[in-house]
């Protein structure tokens, strides 16, 4: 599981929120366009989410790679699916979330142009810093 070694840094909340079941997956799935990559042997590698949210601006959620796939190019490929999704629909800008302990997503982030806006919130009691990158 992709998050497991962030279990400890986050709530309880926070990490069910984080970590899907078949409830909150299919909730997810009414909200926002979810994208999977699957390895050869047909097994998940990674997913990631993205929504209009305005009538500008797309928001992404959710990005994960299993650790065996991490390094392969995976997240690279899920993220520009995602801001093609978005600009489709017209988006101008993508928005995402992260928590502090997600620091490898965040230099990945980063390196393909989010910057961080400043803008921190709440996610369950840690929290949540808010990149930009326009589209």
């Amino acid at each position: 599981m992709a998050f497991e070694p962030y279990r400890e840094e986050y709530t309880r909340e926070g990490f069910a929120d984080t970590v899907l079941n078949s409830e909150t997956l299919a909730r997810r799935l009414g909200q926002m366009t979810v994208f999977v990559a699957v390895g050869e042997a047909g097994e998940i590698a990674g997913t990631i989410g993205c929504a209009a949210v305005s009538d500008f601006e797309g928001h992404i959620r959710g990005m994960a790679v299993q650790p065996d796939w991490q390094g392969r190019g995976v997240a690279d490929r899920l993220l520009a699916a995602a801001e093609s999704d978005l600009r489709a629909r017209g988006c101008r800008r993508a928005s995402l979330d992260t928590t502090e302990p997600l620091k490898r997503a965040i230099r990945f982030y980063e390196r393909n142009g989010y910057v961080a806006s400043g803008r921190v919130g709440d996610f369950f009691g840690i929290p949540l810093y808010e990149y930009l990158k326009p589209l």
